[in-house]
């Protein structure tokens, strides 16, 4: 074995909480190339494929949520509890850790409890503004926790907080200096403003409606969309509308060059996830938040309410969003003023290094 420290990283089951962790890990091997990082994870989530495709291992645990639907499934649930923190210690006593990282998710929790038991300090990298269950219980025991926004004390112990933000993609926000390859890269005219709209990966039903109901106004006002429509959709959006709709509406199913997208927008319409808000605040455009309401203690609209409080960021209610969303964007990108005062404040809350500022603090509490 060489020299370095060894780390474990625990959780997942959204990207959300998956790429956080992988740049977390990527910035321990900057920092110190001899780092041996173990991942832990959910079997059957999305960290099983995505981690090994960044080049690290993981151990699956047989674990899930509490399922609010089917009382059945949670009648196994402490019986899978019991088995993966069991499995936990056997990991931990195997890996022989200096120290272990919680992002969030049903990994996370196990591990972590596991890491207590065993002594070995850990930190929690919390992404959103309203904590989950699972973190704030295991909160009290941790050395640090790293969010990514202020009024946290009311979930954890002052003394442990550290404000690092969230870590981002650094090659998603590279804009600089793109917006004519944007432009050309959508086959759209640089003689008018553009509206991004993205949902995520999966997409965002609600998104889609209110585009679906608005785009009568979007072409009497003469403004491009790049419609980022999520692979749930995109089908039936393309059966309604066919391939080549309108030369202004560019409907995609998903964005490969995020830098892209961002570069050619003069407004961005999006969902509140806590990864996306750290994006775009080093971004700089001015935004509209239209959080989504089937989420965990309804964390987006704590995150978009967040940055609403600092005027750095317009919000529009999911239930009002199919009547007013068009309209509302359409507003924005003829009032320069208010596109000014948004960029700015939505640019002060920007923490571009989490990743390695999170990674030094994994360092600093390891044994």
């Amino acid at each position: 074995m060489g020299g370095g420290k060894r780390i474990i990283i625990s959780g997942g089951g959204t990207g959300g909480h998956i790429f956080p962790a992988i740049a977390i890990a990527n910035a321990l091997k900057k920092l110190d190339p001899d780092t041996q990082i173990l991942f832990v994870g959910a079997n059957g989530r999305m960290e099983m494929e995505k981690v090994p495709a960044a080049g690290y291992k993981i151990i699956g645990l047989d674990i899930q949520g509490i399922q609010r639907k089917s009382i059945l499934k949670n009648l196994m649930f402490p019986v899978k509890l019991w088995l993966s923190v069991r499995e936990s210690v056997k990991i931990i006593k195997d890996f022989k850790p200096d120290a272990a990282v919680g992002v969030g998710g049903y990994a996370s929790g196990p591990l972590l409890y596991a890491a207590s038991l065993k002594g070995i300090p850990y930190l929690i990298q919390e992404q959103n503004s309203y904590a989950g269950i699972t973190n704030k219980w295991l909160g009290k025991k941790a050395q640090k926790v790293c969010v990514a926004f202020d009024g946290m004390e009311q979930f954890f112990p002052a003394a442990n907080i550290i404000k690092t933000g969230n870590p981002i993609r650094k090659e998603s926000v590279d804009i600089n200096g793109k917006q004519m390859q944007a432009l050309e890269n959508y086959s759209l005219s640089a003689f008018k403003k553009t509206i991004l709209v993205t949902g995520g990966s999966l997409g965002a039903r609600t998104l889609n409606n209110s585009i679906m109901a608005g785009l009568d106004k979007i072409i009497a006002a003469d403004v491009q969309v790049i419609w980022q429509t999520g692979k749930f959709y995109y089908k039936s959006i393309i059966e309604k509308l066919g391939e080549n709709y309108h030369p202004n509406v560019k409907i995609v199913e998903f964005l490969n060059r995020m830098d892209l997208a961002y570069a050619a927008a003069d407004v961005i319409i999006s969902r509140a996830g806590a990864g996306t808000i750290a994006e775009l605040c080093v971004v700089k455009k001015p935004v509209i938040l239209v959080p989504s309401p089937n989420v965990a203690e309804d964390h987006q609209t704590k995150n978009a309410l967040a940055l609403v409080q600092e005027n750095a960021a317009a919000f529009v209610a999911d239930r009002d969003a199919e009547q007013n969303l068009v309209d509302k964007a359409i507003e924005l990108l003829g009032d320069k003023d208010l596109q000014k005062r948004l960029s700015d404040q939505i640019g002060k809350l920007a923490l571009p290094n989490a990743d390695e500022v999170i990674a030094k603090e994994v360092f600093k509490i390891s044994r």
